[in-house]
Order: structure tokens, then C-alpha cells, then sequence
């Protein structure tokens, strides 16, 4: 017999991954995907649970997707570095910490991936216009309203629901997703079609 707590958590999941139009996962995939071939560096930020998720998905990114070939995406987690962070913090804001590393790291035509679950803290806000600002092609991981950052993100991945710990497994479910995509879809492999713009390219799961 399932728990009723557990019946309830599995309704409110279920009901986020049905109701959802995946376009802007396929996008992400594909773009994930040329960043690859081509090299461009990925960079992934969150506060929280959702740092903790950015850091995660960036060792599946840099590693699990191609643990034959050894050679994953250019990807950062920006809340991986404690160092960094707390100086950031302590010297200039919080709300910077992650907008003054795509600073110094970032150039035009790499990707930055937002978690969030409200999208309206501070430095994610600033990380996004800071990406803008500086070329880079932006998604957002969102819950609840969105927030702010739905109308910053330039692909804004959103799931309205009102709960964090739902939130957050999403961003996780979605991750997961693009990393066993991104793993039998290698750019060396046959059916990679080369020197095309990822709105050109198959689309998931084909």
C-alpha cells in the first residue's frame, strides 16, 4: 500500500512532467550538444539545493555523458568554488557571485543554465543579465511562478509548481535526461549532421 504522503508527492510530480512542453528541453539538448562539437564552455549556477544540483549536473555533463571517450563538455558549476564564492560575497555582494565569474570566464556563444525555484533571487537575476550582456545563449530550471528570471532566461524551462522539494527533483529529472541524451548522441557519431545551428538538429529522442 503507497502512503498517502507518498501518493501525494507522486501526483504533484507526475502532473509537472505531463502537463509540460519539452520544446525548450529539446533546445537545451541540441544546444548542449553543438557546445560539445564545438567546445563552448557551459556554466551552471543555483543557490541551495539548486547549487548542489548545478554541481551534480556539471560532473554528469564533464564526465557521465562520455565515460568510454573521456572527453565530456567545457562545463562549470559557478557554486562549486567555495573560495571564490565567499570572496565574491564578502568583497563586492552575494547577488554578484555568480555574474562576476561569467565575467572573467565567460565569451560570446557559450551557455549559461539557471536553477531556481522561485527565480527571483538576486544573483541568479544578475547572472542572467550578466549573460545577455555578454552574448552567451541562457535556460533557466524554474518552479512556482517563475519569478523574474522566466522573462530574463532566453529559454526559461518552467515548471509551475508550488513546491521546492518538487522543484528541485526536476531540475534533477531533466538534467538526467539531457545526460543520457547527450550520451548516445555523441558529435563523432555517424548520424551527427556537422556545421549545423542546434535549431537545425534531430530533435530529442529521434
Amino acid at each position: 500500500m503507497i502512503p498517502p504522503f507518498v501518493r501525494a508527492y507522486q501526483k504533484t510530480l507526475l502532473s509537472a512532467l505531463e502537463g509540460h512542453e519539452w520544446d525548450n528541453v529539446v533546445l537545451l539538448a541540441e544546444t548542449l550538444q553543438f557546445c560539445w562539437r564545438e567546445r563552448r564552455q557551459v556554466f551552471l549556477c543555483g543557490n541551495g539545493g539548486s547549487a548542489a544540483n548545478a554541481i551534480h549536473l556539471a560532473n554528469d555533463f564533464l564526465y557521465g555523458i562520455d565515460k568510454d571517450g573521456g572527453c565530456g563538455l567545457r562545463v562549470s558549476a559557478l557554486p562549486a568554488n567555495q573560495a571564490v564564492m565567499t570572496c565574491l560575497a564578502n568583497d563586492i555582494a552575494y547577488e554578484d557571485v555568480f555574474s562576476q565569474q561569467l565575467t572573467v570566464q565567460a565569451n560570446p556563444g557559450d551557455v549559461l543554465i539557471a536553477l531556481s525555484g522561485s527565480g527571483n533571487s538576486p544573483n541568479i537575476v544578475k547572472a542572467l543579465v550578466r549573460a545577455r550582456e555578454l552574448g552567451l545563449t541562457s535556460f533557466a530550471f524554474l518552479g512556482f511562478s517563475g519569478g523574474r528570471a522566466l522573462e530574463l532566461a532566453d529559454h526559461p524551462i518552467h515548471f509551475p509548481v508550488h513546491d521546492m522539494q518538487v522543484a528541485e527533483d526536476l531540475q534533477m529529472m531533466v538534467g538526467h535526461m539531457l545526460m543520457q541524451w547527450l550520451s548516445g548522441h555523441r558529435p563523432n557519431q555517424k548520424h551527427e549532421r556537422q556545421n549545423r545551428h542546434p535549431r537545425e538538429q534531430l530533435v530529442l529522442g529521434s
